[in-house]
């Protein structure tokens, strides 16, 4: 923990005890001496199966009957053996299997092969790991499957013995009562809310477990109230959170109808702040804006969620709690970060992004950050946290925001941040003919001097973006020239751009794939197109652009740029083949 202020190592140590004691708690729970506490009374049979939103694909049913079970990027053929005596090429993977989420593709598949073949997994699952196992008794995992379980149990027991009935049911209570005892084990932030929602569900749908509804019930609301902010959005400041957990928090809505049961107010308040913000965080071809660990969008999924919204109204400008804003005239939309990191406990996937901006025109995305992979992401995430992976302001190839490694550590606490911006100005002025944003964030004053000033204007109609970059002095009226005032504003470009720097140095033509152009001008600035990432692919990491300004802060104390769209129908003829846009050597691996 060389290099680590005092404050930063309090908090670090601070952290690092509670996760011990948390960890130490769940070995506890998992001795085999205390495990006869989990023997609960039985559950004769399950009331209500919960409805399931999550897409569905039917050919996956083939798949799995055939041992071939692809997760997160991997895939393990079992020939013959049972996937829960295989080796897990990541935890990603391991975490996915043991989640039995893949169990509503066989469902999809409606046939008896499949219902076969789901219920022999789910035995498998229960001869192998149903008295204990180090990951798939885990609380996060323990959540997703009794959630699965609940909600395929329509496909697990139709067609089923008696047997298999009961010991189905018996493995249900018993893995609902562990986690009940072994959720204060769990790490921060949406794990938490998960096993609130597999618990109320529970409670709603097993004979028996109706004593335990209120414990739940709080649990629940506790964690949403703690961790929904006012505007709707997740303290943790990833915009898909809210798509993921309403997922599962309209079906127990109707859980709680279905069993008569009036839902808790604080449950239906957090909804109905969740709902407007999933429309905040959207561009127009719906997909998410990609902050603090956003990946690739599930559109069928939010699109299913949203019709269980009956406001429907525009999305809401200012979204201040969440630390966002969203600049919108005519088809043009930019979407800018302009809050702080989240708690030292929740930070372990957010982002250094702060002032960083996309920008789309209709349904087309021109300005991106690189966004987070759905495969692989531990190979990915420290480099798709970094500053340089957003499209903002870069100090001598320094973050914003400081991440913490302790490698001993790692899988204890992860990688939060420990230091970050703590004062983010915003200044937010519309009106009929332009939309302007002034930020400034202090991230960089501490290591550097240098406060970081931005300011972003809509123009002509939605045609036009201007945008001004500044770097002032912490103290003083001017930045010392030295060896630490070198800066990097980058401009990601969504792979479907094509981009063409021109002769003059200053200026990128930018084509669409609708074949409309338009022009990024640097003005007294060079500019230079660079090799980047696309990590949110929905085919995995994807090569692109990035447009770069390089510069010193104490000679260049001031940038202007603009992004217009322009009527030249036919772009000049690239001289390079990088100038053209094709797609440049780039290792993903």
């Amino acid at each position: 923990m060389s290099g680590v202020s005092v404050a930063e190592r309090a908090r670090l140590s601070w952290l690092l005890v509670r996760r011990a004691l948390r960890s130490a708690s769940g070995r506890l729970h998992a001795n085999p001496f205390l495990r006869w506490r989990y023997l609960s009374p039985k559950t004769d049979r399950l009331l209500i199966a919960p409805q399931e939103l999550r897409t569905t694909d039917p050919t996956r049913a083939s798949e799995i009957y055939a041992g071939r079970f692809a997760f997160a990027g991997k895939i393990v053929i079992c020939d013959r053996r049972s996937p829960f005596e295989m080796s897990a090429p990541s935890d990603e993977w391991a975490a996915q299997l043991l989640g039995f989420g893949w169990l509503r593709h066989l469902r999809a598949a409606d046939t008896g092969i499949a219902r076969a073949n789901g219920r022999a997994l789910v035995d498998e699952w229960i001869t192998i790991q149903g008295s204990w196992h180090e990951t798939g008794w885990r609380p996060d995992i323990l959540a997703e499957r009794i959630i699965a379980w609940l909600s395929q149990s329509p496909l697990v027991l139709q067609d089923a013995d008696v047997q298999f009935y009961r010991r189905f049911l018996r493995s249900l209570s018993r893995q609902v009562r562990y986690l009940r005892n072994a959720a204060g084990d769990a790490r921060d932030g949406v794990v938490q809310i998960r096993i609130g929602i597999a618990l109320c569900f529970a409670c709603l749908c097993m004979a028996g477990q109706a004593r335990h509804l209120n414990a739940a019930v709080r649990k629940l609301t506790g964690e949403l109230e703690r961790q929904i902010l006012p505007d709707g959005g997740h303290v943790g400041r990833n915009p898909g959170v809210a798509a993921e957990l309403l997922l599962d928090l309209l079906p127990l809505r109707q859980a709680f109808t279905s069993r008569n049961i009036a839902p808790p107010p604080l449950f239906l308040h957090a909804i109905e702040r969740m709902m407007p913000m999933l429309r905040f965080y959207r561009h127009a071809d719906g997909n998410f804006t990609l902050f603090n660990g956003m990946g690739p969008t599930n559109a069928a999924e939010v699109a299913t969620v949203q019709a269980y919204d009956d406001a429907r109204g525009e999305p809401v400008l200012n979204a201040a709690h969440s630390g966002y804003q969203r600049m919108q005239m005519d088809d043009l939309l930019a979407i800018v970060d302009t809050g702080t990191p989240p708690p030292l406990g929740l930070s372990q996937e957010a982002h250094a992004g702060t002032l960083a901006f996309e920008l789309s025109s209709g349904a087309q995305r021109i300005v991106v950050n690189c966004g987070m992979t759905a495969i692989n992401r531990d190979s990915w995430r420290q480099l798709a946290r970094a500053t340089a992976a957003h499209s903002t302001v870069t100090f001598n190839d320094a973050s914003s925001s400081r991440f913490r490694e302790i490698r001993a550590f790692r899988k204890l606490i992860g990688v939060p941040i420990v230091s970050g911006p703590k004062h983010v100005t915003v200044e937010r002025e519309d009106h009929a003919d332009a939309v302007m944003l002034r930020a400034s964030h202090d991230g960089y004053a501490d290591r550097f001097g240098i406060i970081h000033n931005r300011m972003l204007t809509l123009l002509e109609n939605g045609r036009r973006l201007e945008g001004e970059d500044t770097f002032t002095p912490r103290r003083g009226t001017s930045i010392p020239a030295g060896e630490e005032d070198q800066f990097a504003i980058r401009f990601h470009l969504h792979p479907s751009i094509k981009a063409n720097r021109l002769a003059d140095g200053h200026s990128v033509m930018l084509m669409l794939p609708s074949r409309d152009v338009w022009s990024f001008d640097a003005h007294e600035d060079h500019v230079e197109l660079e090799e980047s990432v696309f990590l949110a692919g929905n085919d995995g990491p994807r090569r692109t652009l990035q447009i770069v300004i390089l510069g010193r802060a104490s000679h260049v104390p001031r940038v202007d740029w603009t992004i217009s769209h322009t009527n030249r129908t036919t772009p000049p003829q690239p001289s390079s083949r990088r100038d053209r846009g094709d797609e440049p050597e780039l290792p993903l691996e």
